[in-house]
């Protein structure tokens, strides 16, 4: 029987750094990926929750149809599609699912499943659909999905994500890099 694979697309399959420009351009500022240390945009960068969710609004499917695809995460991918089945799971809104699928046939990404669920809380998806490894950028996520889930997850390192995480988390620095666990991981 094939494994189900959740991953999450923003900051682990897309950029991380996906948003920075149009946050640059909206808000006067000249930010970095670097700089980015929280996963609370608006928060860090002391802008008003409610006019940052607007505006995200507002750009949203616009960033989604133009955000850059990691280095690596393509092949890495198109080689697990051989031997298990990818379920993209996603706090992206269902507005999006047209915009999302687009961007997955254009960057030739493979994908067997796609949940936009509009919300970080991704354990009752997971749970539901199966997945036994999963794939994440946000910490709370990533922690939350492997101790609700019983799976282990990889954390994409990112500077908003650098607490400190449990075992099950593994941190990984590149799609090589959870290409040479997932190898060993697959056959178990």
């Amino acid at each position: 029987m094939r494994k189900k694979i959740g991953i999450d697309i923003d900051g682990t399959v897309t950029s991380p750094s996906s948003l920075i420009p149009y946050i640059n351009e909206k808000f006067q500022r000249e930010l970095t990926l670097d700089q980015l240390t929280q996963y609370d945009l608006a928060t860090l960068l002391e802008i008003d929750p409610t006019e940052f969710k607007k505006w995200y609004q507002s750009v949203e499917a616009e960033i989604y149809e133009n955000s850059p695809i990691v280095e690596g995460a393509l092949e890495v991918l198109k080689k697990w599609a051989e031997v298990a089945d990818l379920y993209f799971i996603s706090a992206r809104p269902k507005s999006v699912l047209e915009v999302t699928k687009a961007w997955l046939v254009k960057e030739g990404v493979p994908h067997h499943h796609i949940e936009l669920i509009g919300s970080h809380h991704k354990v009752e998806t997971a749970k539901r659909l199966g997945v036994s490894l999963f794939l994440e950028d946000k910490h709370d996520n990533a922690v939350d999905i492997s101790n609700e889930c019983g799976i282990p997850v990889i954390l994409f390192s990112t500077p908003y994500n650098q607490d400190p995480i449990p075992d099950s988390v593994l941190r990984m620095s590149s799609w090589e890099e959870a290409d040479e666990f997932f190898q060993g991981w697959v056959t178990t």
